[in-house]
């Protein structure tokens, strides 16, 4: 079934993008959510939707984090850092977020899969996260045979964000470990409101 094919593709890519990450940039980025004043998280579609799901396990673990676009978000400044996920690393609104941020003085990490896009320039810190994206796309058929680019058979951003999904949950449980913290520590800070 194409279903089992998709399944495969994606747990593929998350395998390949774990094995390739650059262990330096995430010391780095884990530093950074670790010592600034506040984490802004920025994403638009399910990259957003990853976004939230990441500011609500760092709200879990203690850590001072706000989703960008919210009616309680507050000003950014200087000792706050932005993260930023973004397949293309080309999005109009995360870009012009990322240079207000910047113009800020607040740190940009830049989750892409685009080191080279215009966010990964205006970022003080990008993590490369393998992923199709939106723009990746040969139209010749031909060329895309000759050069071994199948059709993905995940659609859109789908491996970038699913990747994206687990990778920072792989950051949340290296952030547990690094500042001590149990599930029970986490779970005191649960919601307790639904």
């Amino acid at each position: 079934m194409i279903l089992n094919d998709a399944i495969e593709e994606i747990i593929d890519n998350v395998k390949t993008a774990s094995d390739e990450l650059d262990k330096k940039s995430v010391k780095e980025m884990l530093k950074l959510l670790t010592s600034c004043d506040n984490v802004f998280l920025l994403g638009l579609g399910r990259s957003g939707l990853v976004a939230r799901a990441f500011a609500m396990r760092l709200m879990h673990l203690g850590i001072g984090v706000y989703v960008v676009g919210e009616t309680i978000t507050p000003a950014i400044g200087e000792n706050d850092c932005l993260l930023a996920i973004s397949g293309s690393g080309e999005t109009s609104y995360i870009i012009s977020t990322a240079q207000t941020a910047k113009r800020r003085d607040a740190k940009i990490v830049a989750v892409t899969s685009y080191v080279d896009s215009t966010l990964g320039k205006i970022s003080d810190l990008v993590v490369h996260i393998k992923g199709r994206t939106k723009i990746d796309s040969e139209k010749n058929y031909i060329r895309r045979q000759i050069n071994g680019k199948h059709q993905s058979l995940s659609p859109l951003g789908t491996l970038f964000e699913v990747t994206t999904l687990i990778f920072l949950d792989g950051v949340i449980a290296q952030l547990m470990v690094d500042l001590g913290k149990t599930e029970e520590d986490l779970k005191q800070r649960h919601t307790v409101l639904e």
